[in-house]
């Protein structure tokens, strides 16, 4: 009997509607290959016309559950096995299935566990989707493995009401872990009004791992958590800052249990790699430290030519160790190019100071806005889609705005003069943006034949981020 692969799909969000949906599931169905597809009866309509145009089967799992369970000697499950497929929470045109063993997966459990120092009385509240890869390996897998009792908040749920998920945790008063991205934390601070008592509502005093991942950790927001939340208990140096991503099962780094947010402020300039400018005055970012290197990881920052840098410098961040992926399902030349002799670029700038990992940035395509990753091809594509544009003629890709949250921003190459068609276009781009993305972006026309190339012809994404940054790509104006 050969042994299934779970491969873990979104639901469907607020925005897109039920074809961009169904869109979505049909083009990472094409690229993993199912023999059945498993929903929930609420999406059972879209899951199922999504599965008869790959001729796989559907299944409503509440019909599953009917189904006779005969006696089958199971397979042999292998370390060095595939043990499921991860999708990032973005992929749609471009998708990109991340392949986990059975041994990657223990490995990185393992060092959930001794990271943040487990014990005996933990308790664990979680409104993560369990298709994200810190939900699914973080808040899902790691409760299991490590035996701790976890309390689940539907994702929606909390959507709609974030403080729900802080009236959980007060009311289940063992719990002691709870994780979020950033964005999690701050609309739960802006959700409290100065009228609200939040010692009277809230308890948080036996919070003691508030994990903090999956996007750009910004002190602000962290502040200001602590700020609304400490007359109910909650305590700055519960913060658990860490850094992961799919490619490694989920912990890259995690911060030592107790010591909290820790930031270095940095210049602008040698976050960029830009010339600094004379006649500017000098800008600094608030770097999050986001920990020391998982058990059994290893941490690595390079410059472009594979050059191991010293400490304090940026460079490109690689790791290397037992819970990496063994490669992109089904794509080699992806695989090529991210993993190189076990190590594995992770796509993210950075650098080491006294063992800790500090994360500045991207140095690779990836948009990651509310904790949820976001494929730039995927946006250019749709694009590409309306009448008049070609390949080649958009380049997305995320900048900081001046609060320090990120934001995408899509420069499209225009060929009308009328000022009437150009602010038509720019609205017509950003909701065919949002229908694929539910982002708000910021659209920039820019003349023809701006946007860089490498010298095979193809996009630089990198450069093109660079040069507008820097002002050397002047957008169109927008008419008064």
């Amino acid at each position: 009997m050969p042994a299934a692969w779970p491969v873990p799909l979104p639901l469907p969000t607020s925005f897109g509607g039920r074809d961009s949906y169904v869109g979505q599931l049909v083009v990472q169905l094409t690229s993993c290959d199912p023999t059945m597809l498993f929903c929930p009866p609420e999406i059972a309509a879209m899951a199922t016309e999504a599965a008869e145009k790959q001729n796989v089967v559907p299944m409503d799992w509440s019909a599953f559950e009917t189904r006779p369970a005969p006696v089958v000697e199971l397979p042999e499950q292998k370390t060095d096995e595939t043990c499921y497929l991860q999708y990032s929470s973005g992929s749609t045109r471009f998708p990109h299935g991340v392949a986990v063993t059975h041994g990657a997966l223990l490995n990185n459990l393992a060092a959930h566990s001794h990271g943040m120092h487990v014990q005996d009385s933990d308790r664990c509240v979680s409104w993560l989707p369990w298709y994200h890869d810190m939900g699914l390996v973080g808040c899902l897998l790691s409760p299991v493995a490590n035996q701790v009792s976890v309390d689940y908040l539907k994702t929606e749920d909390f959507a709609r009401r974030p403080l729900a998920w802080l009236d959980l945790i007060s009311r289940n008063q063992g719990t002691t872990l709870s994780y979020s991205p950033t964005f999690g934390y701050d609309i739960c601070a802006r959700r409290v009004s100065s009228q609200t008592h939040v010692a009277d509502r809230f308890d948080l005093s036996r919070w003691r791992v508030a994990g903090n991942g999956a996007d750009m950790i910004r002190p602000d927001v962290m502040q200001h958590f602590v700020d609304a939340f400490a007359d109910a208990g909650f305590k700055a140096s519960a913060f658990l800052p860490s850094y992961g991503l799919a490619e490694a099962t989920l912990a890259v780094s995690i911060m030592p249990p107790g010591e909290g947010i820790v930031v270095e402020l940095v210049e602008e300039t040698e976050l960029s790699g830009a010339a600094n400018d004379a006649g500017r005055p000098t800008r600094y970012r608030a770097i999050v430290n986001c920990g020391r290197a998982a058990r059994d990881m290893t941490i690595e920052v390079r410059d472009e030519a594979g050059n191991v840098l010293p400490d304090q410098t940026v460079g490109k961040v690689w790791c290397t160790g037992p819970s990496l992926m063994t490669g992109y399902y089904r794509d080699p030349e992806a695989t090529a190019a991210c993993m190189k002799d076990g190590w594995l670029d992770t796509g993210d700038m950075g650098y080491l100071s006294g063992g800790y990992i500090y994360i500045v940035g991207r140095a690779k395509d990836m948009i990651i806005i509310n904790g949820k990753n976001h494929w730039p091809q995927d946006i250019e594509w749709a694009v590409e889609q309306l009448p008049g544009f070609k390949s080649g003629d958009i380049a997305a890709f995320a900048i900081t705005a001046p609060g320090g949250e990120e934001t995408p921003a899509v420069l499209v190459q225009c060929r009308t003069s009328d000022e009437d068609e150009r602010a038509a276009l720019r609205e017509t781009i950003r909701e065919r943006v949002r229908a694929i993305t539910g982002m708000n972006c910021l659209i920039e026309l820019i003349p023809p034949r701006t946007l860089p190339r490498t010298s095979s012809g193809k996009l630089s994404r990198s450069k093109a981020r660079a040069q507008y940054l820097a002002g050397e790509i002047q957008p169109f104006a927008i008419a008064a």
